[in-house]
């Protein structure tokens, strides 16, 4: 039996862990770490997670020491799993370790509460020590429409819904705009405002804050960094004649 008719058997879909990588000239900055190799026996089948980063890394040339700066936009597992690797001593330490890692209090705050509805979500391994050792900066505010700017030419702007504090990341550059919309559009597939996750914490929020991420995104055509979507991680956005935002043709791509 093949894989995809295995995932159909178990009624689970292929997705991605796509982190972005943006050189700006005066930092290598990573958005993103995926799931990272510290789950449980359990939580790896589940999830079979191919945990390709650091080839991947590796493939396009780029060596974990030359990273400045990390940003999670919110902190579940399959976000930030690679923030820290569990040395051969079994210590955590820094994948990235000159690098200044940046996620959102709270994230921390709400992760450590540990609460019945999403505790498996965190694994404080991940931020914890970078948090104690003071490699990891926290963001402070909550409002919709928070702005923090990161480097020249990269902010991280609140859209809450999935979390109450989950963050888009912005790169701008030669008056064009690219996104790393995470978990508020994971894929292609979740661009209607109404399909929100079961993991969404507030469903309601998140249908509010698509639509007004689309107010400026559709018609300044940003180009949209998808999460979780392995086969078009990346796009820009139109109305179709129902009027439902949906991908651009591909020859059609800003």
């Amino acid at each position: 039996m093949g894989k995809a008719s295995t995932r159909r058997r178990k009624n689970r879909i292929l997705l991605g862990a796509n982190t972005v990588i943006v050189r700006t000239g005066q930092h290598t900055v990573a958005i993103e770490t995926g799931l990272g190799n510290k789950l449980s026996p359990k939580l790896r089948e589940i999830y079979k997670a191919s945990e390709m980063l650091p080839k991947s890394l590796a493939a396009a040339g780029i060596r974990p020491e030359e990273v400045t700066v990390v940003i999670n936009s919110h902190l579940h597992f399959d976000h930030c799993g690679w923030n820290t690797v569990r040395s051969e001593s079994g210590q955590i330490v820094p994948m990235f370790p000159n690098a200044h890692y940046f996620a959102h209090q709270g994230e921390v705050a709400h992760g450590h509460r540990q609460l019945d509805r999403d505790r498996i979500s965190y694994i404080s391994d991940n931020y914890d020590p970078l948090i104690a050792s003071g490699q990891m900066a926290l963001l402070d505010g909550h409002d919709p429409g928070k702005i923090f700017e990161i480097v020249p030419g990269i902010t991280c702007e609140v859209f809450p819904g999935h979390t109450a504090q989950v963050m888009a990341i912005h790169i701008d550059s030669a008056g064009k705009r690219a996104t790393y919309i995470s978990d508020l559009i994971p894929t292609s597939a979740h661009l209607d405002a109404t399909w929100v996750m079961g993991y969404d914490l507030y469903p309601l929020t998140c249908i509010e804050q698509r639509k007004r991420f689309y107010r400026r995104a559709i018609p300044e055509k940003w180009l949209v960094l998808f999460t979780h979507d392995h086969d078009h991680p990346m796009g820009t956005i139109q109305v179709n004649e129902k009027g439902k935002p949906t991908l651009r043709p591909s020859g059609e791509q800003m």
